[in-house]
């Protein structure tokens, strides 16, 4: 049986990637700290289907801190997915956690996969690498001038899987994922917090004049890139975005609608780190990996509106 590790599989892209594995055949260990980010009931909720399989297995514990040698020894797969997320909140206090959990946690992933029997270790990084870049789309040469603390910490983790990628062949891919939306997304990222704001007839806070825009991918096909990694070359990176761009205050305008809501918007002025655009160029996913985002932003939006419906009964 195929063994697969998935870091961070009680958080919002990891137990997605679980199921899809375990769906697959695999036997799935997952590995989540249960950071307190955001509330721990809402990562059990994200387990419960991956717990449904016999093939799961969690292990609770911090990758900084664990014995991860023992642990990774018979795995065919690990997906990177386990990070401390939120742009915000990287700057001040809170790095040493980013360091921690981003860097640290990465490098200790690699040592314990020297020499290892593993196929492929697929990192998940994100277009907060690119920073706030005038070249759009952007490609995977685009400079990389993170504009937060936070992306400065998946870019170094993206630098330290190239580096062991490059030193002692731990066989690796990275994915620059671009602003993954879909049910189970985290409580504090835009279409949750809009959603949640619709339903509960409270007015949406909007952060900068609207007119900034996303490339929002929906979750399945973040998963579907991290299957087609398996069998990417070595020491390659892709950008994994949704194919389009979307202004935030027309996305508003569709959850208005979607939800039969009046949306009232209560502008605030933009937060610390936050970019004005982003926009993935897919070439090199679409040739190197068969990448082709199937989600239309309409539809991925009414199943996280039902989500969001059932999580907080509203």
């Amino acid at each position: 049986m195929t063994e697969a590790v998935v870091t961070g599989a009680a958080g919002f892209i990891g137990s997605h990637l679980s199921v899809r594995l375990l769906e697959n055949g695999y036997d799935v260990i997952g590995i989540d700290s249960f950071e307190d980010y955001y509330p721990r009931w809402i990562k059990e909720k994200n387990l419960m289907a991956p717990k449904r399989h016999e093939r799961f297995r969690l292990v609770e514990g911090s990758l900084a801190l664990m014995d991860l040698k023992h642990l990774l020894d018979g795995a065919d797969y690990v997906f990177h997915e386990a990070a401390q997320p939120g742009i915000g909140r990287s700057f001040g206090q809170f790095f040493d956690a980013y360091v921690a959990n981003n860097i640290v946690a990465t490098q200790r992933l690699l040592e314990a996969l020297k020499g290892s029997r593993v196929r492929r270790l697929v990192y998940a990084s994100s277009s907060s690498v690119y920073g706030n870049t005038h070249e759009l789309p952007a490609r995977e040469s685009t400079t990389k001038m993170p504009y937060s603390p936070y992306g400065v910490t998946k870019f170094a983790g993206e630098q330290l899987v190239k580096v062991y990628n490059d030193n002692f062949g731990v066989p690796c891919v990275s994915l620059r994922y671009f602003t993954v939306y879909g049910p189970g997304q985290r409580p504090d990222m835009a279409f949750h917090r809009f959603i949640k704001s619709a339903l509960e007839g409270s007015p949406i806070v909007l952060y900068g004049d609207g007119r900034q825009t996303r490339d929002f991918t929906y979750v399945s096909d973040i998963v579907d890139a991290n299957m087609l990694a398996l069998d990417a070359p070595p020491g390659t990176v892709f950008n994994i975005g949704g194919g389009d761009r979307v202004c935030l205050i027309d996305a508003v305008r569709m959850i208005g609608k979607l939800t039969g809501k009046n949306t009232e918007i209560e502008f605030q002025p933009p937060q610390r780190g936050d970019v004005r655009d982003t926009y993935a160029d897919l070439t090199n996913a679409q040739a190197g990996l068969g990448y082709r985002p199937q989600a239309i932003l309409e539809r991925g939006l009414v199943q996280e509106i039902e989500y969001i419906k059932q999580l907080y009964n509203v």
